[in-house]
C-alpha cells in the first residue's frame, strides 16, 4: 500500500482549523492579526500539532510491510509471516590443481578457510571454502578438480550455553554474512572432542522435537541471530553446550569476474601434516566467480515476502514457482513459469520456467540442474520442473524529433538528449523482463520532453527475433514473436539480415509474401544494393501474421553475415504497444534504433505556409533487406556442404530444430512451444 496519511499534514490547515475553534470563543480577539502575539502562540500550535502528526503518520505507516521505510521495520514484518530476507552472497569460482612427489601419503586435506588470491577487474580478493575438503592419494600424486571456492573472509565464532540467563541469544557479531556457509556446529562442552552439525531451516515443517535444527534471523545492522529448538520444535540445547559458528563474510557482487588464482591454503596429510608449497601446481580456473550478490532490498522484501507466505514454501501454481525461485536463487534479474497445459500440442506433468539472471543472459546448464535439486523440495509430486532459456523479443525505434532551430541550433546536442532519456527508458521497470511491455506513447512523450525547442515527432517501432542458425546441416526453424504482425503492400514486412546457403553463391536473404490477411509465404533471394531482387526459392517457408510466427523450411545455412551465427528477422508490430508472452523477454535495444533530427520550418517562422515543410512517413516504407548495426561476421562466406548424415538436436534459445540430412532424402521436425516464445534449437537469444 501507498503511504497512508492518517492525520492532517498541512500546516495552514492546521493553522486555520486553530482559528476556527478561537473564532467561536469571544475571548480571543485579535488571532486573525498576523502581527499580535496571540498568532505566535497560533503558529507555535499549529507547528506543535503538525510535528505530532508527522511522526504519527510515520509510525503508523511502519506498522504495514508494504508501506514501511525503514529496513529493520520491513525485516521485522516480513519475519512476522516467517520470511527471512536473503544475506550477502558471496561470488563463486571453480579451480582446480594437483599435488604431486607425495611419499607415504594416503590422503590429502584441503583445510577450510582461505584458499586462493583472485584477480579481477584491477583488484584483488580473498576466496575461501567453508568446510574441509579431502582427496585420496594415488601413486604420490592427488588431484583437486572443480573445487568450488567463494569470495571473502572466513570467521569463526563461538559460544557457551548458559541456562542461567533468562534470556540468552547467539548473534553473530559480523554484518555482509553469506548466510548460506553457515555452519553450526554443537559440542556437549568446550573439552568435547566429538561435535554434532546443526541444519538450517527456513520453515518448521517436519520439525521434531529431536531435530538438530536452527532457524536464522536478520536483527538491527544488517546482523543474524541463531535461534535454536525447545524440545517441541526442535532440540533445545543443554547447560555447557558449546556453540561454534563458522561463516564467510564477503563483498558482495563486488567479487564477480575474478579470473585468475593463486594459491594461498594449507594443506595437511591424514596425520596432519602440512604439504611443502612447492609440490603444488598452478591453478587453473574452470569457471570465474560469478553470482555474487548484495543483501536482499527493501522492495525485494517487499515484494517476495507476501508472495513465499502465500505459497506456504510449496510450488503448487505458475505463481509459486516464480515466487519460490526467487527467494531460492538470489541472482534473478525476472523470472516466468508457466504450465505444460498451455502449450500447443499440452505437455501435461510439466512447469516450465525461464530465468534471466542479473549477471549474463542464460543460466548455465549446471545452474539449471542445482535449481532443479532445490526445487524439488518445493514442487508437488508429479509435477517436473524444466529450464528454458529465456528468448529475446528486441524492441527497435526509427524516431524522426522535429525541433524549431530558433530554439536550439544544435541539433547534435539534441540528439545526445533524446539518445539518453530513450536510454534511461530502456532500463525502466517496464522492459528488460517477462511480461514486460514496452509503452509507445511513454515513448514518444519523453522525446518531446526533451527540450522545448522539440515540436513534435515520428516514431515508428520494430520487432526482431535471433535466430542461431545449426551451421553445416539441414534444419528447420521455427521463431515466434508473440505478437501481432502488421502487413503492408504484397512483400517485404519480414526481412532479415545476409547468410548463405548450400548450393546458392552470394548472400541470400529472406521475406514474405503476403497471401492473405492471416498468412502469407517465406521466399529466399539475393541482392545487390541499388539493382533488383532475385528471387532463389519462392516457397521457404511461411507466416503466421496473427500470432507472429515465421516458420522456415528445411535449410542448410552455411554462414550469416552477423557473427555468432546469427540471422535478424525483423517485423513491423500490428501494435506499437509491444507485449512479453510467457518466456519471450522484452528488450528495448537502443543499439539498433535511429535517431533522425528534422528542421520545423513552419514553428521557425522560415516557411509559415508550409510549403517547403519536411513530411515523414507515419508507416514503415518496405525494405528488401534488414539494415543492422549488430557486428558482422567475417566469415559470410560460401563453405563447403559440411551437412552430417546423422540426425542431430541442440537447445540453446530462440529457435527449436531437428534435423536428419542423407544423400537422397532429407527428414525434418519441428517441435514448438507455442505462440509465447517459440521454439528453440538452433538456438539464438
Amino acid at each position: 500500500m501507498a503511504f497512508g496519511q492518517y492525520v492532517n499534514l498541512d500546516f495552514d490547515q492546521i493553522k486555520t482549523s486553530i482559528k476556527d475553534y478561537l473564532r467561536s470563543n469571544t475571548n480571543f480577539t485579535d488571532y486573525d492579526f498576523e502581527g499580535s502575539n496571540l498568532s505566535i502562540i497560533i503558529d507555535a500550535l499549529a507547528y506543535n500539532t503538525y510535528t505530532t502528526a508527522y511522526n504519527t503518520n510515520m509510525a503508523a505507516n511502519e506498522c504495514f510491510l508494504d508501506s514501511a521505510t525503514l529496513r529493520e521495520n520491513v525485516v521485522s514484518l516480513a519475519r512476522n509471516i516467517g520470511y527471512v530476507p536473503r544475506s550477502r552472497r558471496s561470488a563463486r569460482a571453480k579451480i582446480s590443481f594437483n599435488v604431486s612427489g607425495l611419499t607415504e601419503t594416503s590422503t590429502l586435506t584441503l583445510n577450510s578457510g582461505v584458499v586462493c588470491n583472485g584477480a579481477g577487474d584491477n583488484t584483488n580478493y580473498i576466496f575461501c571454502i567453508p568446510e574441509d575438503i579431502t582427496v585420496p592419494v594415488t601413486n604420490g600424486f592427488a588431484e583437486f578438480n572443480n573445487i568450488e571456492i567463494y569470495e571473502g573472509v572466513f570467521v569463526s565464532e563461538n559460544f557457551t550455553v548458559d541456562t542461567s540467563l533468562f534470556n540468552q541469544r547467539y548473534i553473530l557479531d559480523n554484518s555482509f554474512i553469506d548466510t548460506s556457509t553457515i555452519k553450526v556446529k554443537v559440542k556437549s562442552s568446550s573439552t568435547a572432542t566429538s561435535s554434532v552439525t546443526y541444519k538450517q531451516i527456513d520453515n518448521i515443517v517436519g520439525v521434531t522435537s529431536t531435530s538438530n535444527s536452527y532457524l536464522l534471523q536478520e536483527i538491527e545492522d544488517e546482523r543474524y541471530e541463531l535461534i535454536f529448538g525447545d524440545n517441541v520444535i526442535g532440540r533445545k540445547l543443554s547447560n555447557n553446550n558449546y556453540i561454534t559458528a563458522s561463516y564467510i563474510v564477503t563483498d558482495g557482487k563486488d567479487g564477480n569476474g575474478a579470473s585468475e588464482f593463486s594459491f594461498v591454503g594449507n594443506i595437511t596429510n591424514q596425520d596432519g601434516a602440512a604439504i611443502n608449497a612447492s609440490l603444488i601446481s598452478l591453478v587453473s580456473t574452470d569457471e570465474k566467480s560469478r553470482d555474487g550478490d548484495e543483501i536482499e532490498s527493501i522492495s525485494s522484501i517487499k515484494y517476495f515476502a507476501p508472495r513465499i507466505y502465500s505459497s506456504q514454501y510449496r510450488a503448487v501454481t505458475s505463481s509459486d514457482y516464480e515466487s519460490v525461485l526467487g527467494y531460492i536463487y538470489p541472482n534473478v534479474e525476472s523470472v516466468t513459469a508457466f504450465g505444460g497445459e498451455e502449450m500447443n500440442p499440452p505437455r501435461f506433468g510439466k512447469v516450465f520456467i525461464s530465468v534471466k539472471p542479473r549477471n549474463g543472459d542464460f543460466l548455465s546448464d549446471e545452474t539449471k540442474r542445482e535449481l532443479i535439486q532445490r526445487l524439488k523440495s518445493y514442487a508437488v509430486a508429479g509435477i517436473v520442473p524444466e529450464f528454458v532459456d529465456l528468448k529475446y523479443l528486441y524492441v527497435e525505434l526509427e524516431t524522426n524529433p522535429y525541433y524549431n532551430p530558433s530554439l536550439n541550433d544544435t541539433p547534435d546536442n539534441l540528439k545526445s538528449d533524446i539518445s539518453n532519456a530513450l536510454g534511461q527508458y530502456s532500463r525502466s521497470i517496464d522492459v528488460n523482463k517477462f511480461g514486460g511491455r514496452f509503452r509507445y506513447s511513454k515513448a514518444v512523450s519523453l522525446i518531446d520532453s526533451v527540450d522545448s525547442s522539440i515540436t513534435s515527432n515520428i516514431t515508428l517501432v520494430k520487432i526482431r527475433r535471433n535466430l542461431k542458425a545449426v551451421l553445416g546441416e539441414f534444419a528447420q526453424y521455427e521463431v515466434c514473436y508473440g505478437n501481432r504482425f502488421h502487413t503492408q503492400e504484397s512483400s517485404y514486412n519480414v526481412v532479415s539480415t545476409g547468410f548463405t546457403i548450400e548450393g546458392v553463391t552470394g548472400t541470400v536473404y529472406l521475406a514474405d509474401e503476403v497471401i492473405n490477411r492471416e498468412k502469407g509465404r517465406i521466399f529466399f533471394f539475393t541482392y545487390e544494393e541499388g539493382g533488383t531482387p532475385n528471387i532463389i526459392k519462392k516457397n521457404a517457408g511461411t507466416v503466421d501474421y496473427m500470432h507472429g510466427e515465421v516458420l522456415i523450411d528445411t535449410v542448410n545455412i552455411l554462414s550469416t553475415v552477423i557473427t555468432n551465427n546469427v540471422i535478424e528477422i525483423q517485423a513491423i508490430p500490428h501494435s506499437n504497444d509491444i507485449v512479453g508472452l510467457r518466456d519471450l523477454y522484452v528488450k528495448f535495444d537502443m543499439t539498433n534504433t535511429t535517431i533522425n533530427m528534422v528542421t520545423d520550418l513552419i514553428a521557425s517562422g522560415e516557411n509559415t505556409s508550409g510549403s517547403r515543410f519536411v513530411h515523414t512517413h507515419s508507416y514503415y516504407m518496405p525494405t528488401f533487406t534488414r539494415k543492422s548495426n549488430s557486428p558482422v561476421s567475417t566469415v559470410a562466406t560460401i563453405l563447403p556442404s559440411t551437412a552430417s548424415s546423422t540426425a542431430t538436436r541442440t537447445s540453446t534459445g530462440d529457435t527449436y530444430a531437428t534435423s536428419t540430412s542423407t544423400s537422397s532424402t532429407t527428414t525434418t521436425t519441428t517441435t514448438s512451444s507455442g505462440g509465447g516464445g517459440g521454439s528453440s534449437s538452433g538456438g539464438g537469444y
